[in-house]
């Protein structure tokens, strides 16, 4: 008989060695995975600060891809005393360690949809109320989160290392389960193309919206981070978030009661306002006033986050589908990209500059490859609340571009939220991140690119082209003129009022210059298909004086 001494001893040096794959390998037998599972689920073990034999079959799924399948096979019958373990548990460490066992043995729905499947559907016998996996994660979710709301200190295992992990299982479940069962298209634009082949964002089971509400409550109440909020376990929740599907049924959970927003569509018939009204966005400057400091501005972002948390109430031992006061999650989004997009492109740099990446790589620890990994998803998130909600799509076009928008300068040098988006536009670096802003903005102007010169074709034109809607402007004959809500001109290629000419003080050869600048341009433009011939103002005017 083996001493619990003996054991307590052993595991420590027996985890470190696991970290080999050689030695996982070993460790990855049914026999192995058995042992240490019993060890794992002991009183004694469960009570230190870390639980050296979950440690192992972590590293173990990890890093032997088998292993994973052994161990919620019949012959470990892992996932199930596993599950109990997270069920049952309160322990940090229990719950992070549990989770990420899980959170492997379900990546692949291949070798896991079995397994998925008993998760979800399953009622759990063990407890005093019978749960689903479902129930019991939303538990261990509000309860990590009431520990870091409330700021308690925590020794060995962080929460938001636990909550991370636990949102990865989540993020599992959400995109496998409805792949597994008969479940109907949430976007009927979008055709399917087979049982093998279903896109995560189209479909969804009813049986895992009891997973919504915990979500949003964690979107909404997780204390900021600095230098920028998008750090685990926001991330992960983000990356959740944007599986769910945004529609009528569901919009009460993601925006709550909001009141209806004045219909100030901006369409071609229109009369074309320079942009609509609607809640004010929170970085517009009045021209006369001075730049902010940097910090400030930063400081400012946060702040806004942090209140809107403060303006959610919950109770974590609530399992209604309806969370108590909810606050706009479309606005809680935008808030949050301002804040992370403040964090990295500050003032109005270029995003291609040298420093602005290294400041990326000096405030990311993580593995992920490039700035587009970690703000994409949110931008995602922005995208599908565009395209699933008309009411959210005006609230989130007038945050971004206020009925007040200062139009005397150009709108891609502005030091906010909209100026940054439209740097990262035009940005060779985060090409990735520059298409998805794009498709942001093309789906809150109502997917027109007519729409889009509200904010200047110029700052759209490689978008589109890119996109395959190969148009210029609209033409100033039959397009309505654009003005703001004072009555003044806005240019259709800058976004920016359209000034009186000042009288010219070039000499004669100076304009032959500009005017040759404006040829090759214009020609450079055409040539790439970008600008349509019959919308080139230099070929139109060679056309007009020579009379054909």
């Amino acid at each position: 008989m083996v001493l619990p001494g003996a054991i307590d001893t052993a595991l420590p040096k027996l985890k470190d060695l696991g970290k080999v794959p050689q030695v996982a390998g070993i460790l990855a037998s049914p026999a192995n995975l058995r042992d240490l599972l019993g060890i794992a689920t002991t009183s004694h073990l469960e009570s230190l600060k870390e639980n050296n034999a979950l440690r192992c079959i972590a590293n173990t799924c990890l890093l032997i891809e088998p292993a994973r399948v052994t161990f919620i096979g019949s012959d470990v019958n892992g996932g199930s005393v596993a599950f109990d373990l997270l069920q049952k548990s309160s322990s940090v460490e229990t719950i992070y360690l549990t989770s990420r066992i899980l959170f492997l043995c379900t990546a692949s729905s291949l070798s896991a949809g079995s397994f998925i499947q008993w998760m979800v559907e399953n009622k759990r016998t063990n407890s005093s109320s019978p749960e689903t996996a479902i129930d019991v994660l939303v538990t261990k979710m509000d309860s990590l989160l009431h520990t870091l709301v409330a700021g308690k200190s925590v020794t060995g295992t962080a929460p938001e290392d636990a909550m991370t992990d636990l949102l990865k299982l989540i993020f599992n479940l959400c995109v496998h389960y409805p792949k597994l069962v008969d479940t109907e298209i949430q976007s009927p634009e979008v055709a399917a193309s087979g049982h093998d082949h279903k896109p995560m964002t189209d479909y969804w089971s009813p049986r895992l919206d009891g997973l919504i509400p915990p979500l949003l409550r964690a979107f909404h109440r997780l204390p900021p981070q600095s230098p920028h909020p998008l750090v685990p376990p926001m991330l992960h929740i983000i990356h959740a978030l944007i599986i769910i599907p945004v529609n009528a049924s569901n919009r009460a959970l993601w925006f709550g009661s909001q009141p209806p927003t004045p219909p100030a569509r901006l369409t071609p018939m229109d009369s074309a306002a320079s942009s609509l009204s609607g809640s004010p966005c929170p970085d517009t400057n009045p021209p006369a006033k001075e730049k902010e400091p940097r910090a400030r501005a930063i400081d400012r972002a946060i702040s806004a986050l942090a209140a809107g948390r403060r303006s959610f109430s919950w109770s974590s031992a609530s399992r209604s589908t309806t969370p108590v006061a909810v606050p706009d999650t479309a606005v809680r989004a935008c808030e949050i990209l301002d804040a992370t997009l403040a964090a990295f492109f500050q003032d109005d740099h270029d995003p291609d500059e040298a420093r602005v990446r290294n400041r990326f790589q000096g405030h990311w620890s993580m593995n992920e490859s490039s700035m587009s990994d970690v703000i994409t998803p949110l931008v995602l998130l922005i995208t599908r609340f565009c395209l699933g909600d008309e009411d959210a799509k005006l609230r989130i076009r007038n945050w971004f571009v206020p009925e007040n928008l200062d139009r005397t300068k150009p709108l891609e040098g502005r030091d906010d939220v909209l100026g940054r988006c439209l740097r990262v536009l035009q940005s060779v670096y985060h090409d990735r991140l520059g298409k998805c802003v794009g498709e942001m903005f093309y789906a809150m102007y109502d997917s027109n690119p007519t729409n889009l010169t509200t904010l200047g074709y110029g700052n759209f034109a490689g978008f589109l082209f890119n996109k395959g809607i190969a148009t210029g402007p609209p033409p100033s004959e039959t397009a309505p003129q654009m003005t703001t809500s004072d009555g003044v001109p806005i240019d259709p290629i800058t976004g920016t009022i359209v000034k009186e000419r000042e009288p010219s003080d070039m000499t004669e050869e100076e304009k032959e210059q500009e005017a040759e600048k404006l040829f090759v341009l214009f020609d450079r433009l055409e040539r790439s298909g970008a600008l349509p011939p019959s919308q080139n103002p230099v070929r139109k005017a060679m056309q007009k004086g020579s009379g054909s």
